[in-house]
């Protein structure tokens, strides 16, 4: 069982489904503002999600035999305990929960359009894990708006259907809302595939790969890592200071879970050399994503101030 949560990266899924009922049962519920989905067509969308990104997961693993080999030998599963046609067999399966969920969800809120999105996120993570990570750049940026779309699609779905004239301020205001957070997620996460990259710089290497650091060298792809890392944190301080600046409580919670941990990201991002280094950095800037996105439980505070 635990070979297969690791390969499904259960943790990651877990937190994509936390933001999900987060934005739900902490942002719009709270406000009274309109949605289309009961817990169930919710509960519905949040497995269409994550089933999509395990299968994610599972084709990149099984495409990462070679690279993962060299990269973290201790964390190789499939070909070791989870055999390449059963890896096969799993990425298929969860494909088709997710499309054919999302084929339901869509004509359930009346928007059949919106069945395309969740048949483009599946060959776009196929086609990512088969060619486009190779490209430079181009990789980053896909997976990183295929993880600020796991965000969206909330707003897409509990939003949009029920928009009227009436209500139409409303609906689009909290919309934006999403949308930041989606940004933010964007940001982050493709800061966080460049330190990733230089942290794997090895095996990529060997198997003919074409990320940043590999093209300009380890060193200047770290300082690069250090210049786009100030967007999110004067994001961030600008968000506090215009939106927070009445709510002490909140402004610590900003500085002391976000912008802190940002800038010791930074310092640590100038001066990191080895693997291990590159690696601290990549969990805790998935820890300042979590904590960003926990932020959603504190939004009742903001909206009222």
């Amino acid at each position: 069982m635990q070979p297969f949560l690791n390969l499904i990266r259960w943790k990651n899924l877990l937190m994509i489904a936390l933001v999900q009922f987060l934005i739900k049962y902490a942002l719009l519920e709270p406000f009274g503002v309109t949605i289309t989905l009961n817990l169930f067509g919710f509960s519905l969308l949040v497995i269409a999600t994550v089933s999509l990104a395990a299968a994610g997961y599972i084709i990149n693993d099984i495409y990462d035999i070679e690279t993962d080999t060299i990269n973290k030998p201790d964390r190789v599963i499939v070909g070791k305990t989870i055999s390449e046609k059963t890896a096969n067999t799993f990425f298929i399966s969860f494909n088709v929960i997710g499309v054919a969920l999302g084929f339901y969800l869509s004509h359930l809120v009346g928007k059949s359009g919106f069945f395309a999105l969740f048949v483009i996120i599946s060959a776009l993570l196929y086609v990512y894990a088969t060619y486009l990570k190779q490209i430079l750049l181009i990789g980053n940026i896909v997976v990183s708006l295929l993880v600020s779309l796991s965000i969206i699609i909330v707003g897409l779905f509990e939003l949009l259907p029920v928009m009227t004239a009436q209500n139409q301020d409303t609906q689009i205001t909290f919309f934006k809302i999403i949308l930041d957070y989606a940004i933010f997620a964007f940001v982050i996460n493709f800061i966080r595939e460049i330190v990733k990259d230089i942290e794997d710089i090895d095996g990529d290497y060997k198997a003919g790969m074409n990320t940043l650091p590999i093209a300009i060298g380890r060193e200047r792809a770290s300082k690069i890592v250090f210049i786009l890392l100030l967007i999110p944190l004067l994001g961030v301080v600008y968000y506090v200071v215009t939106n927070l600046y009445k709510q002490l409580f909140l402004v610590g919670y900003f500085l002391l879970f976000v912008i802190a941990p940002l800038i010791y990201i930074m310092i640590k991002s100038f001066t990191a050399e080895t693997k291990k280094e590159f690696h601290i950095l990549s969990s805790l800037l998935k820890l300042v994503m979590l904590f960003g996105m926990l932020s959603l439980l504190l939004y009742k505070y903001i909206l009222l101030d």
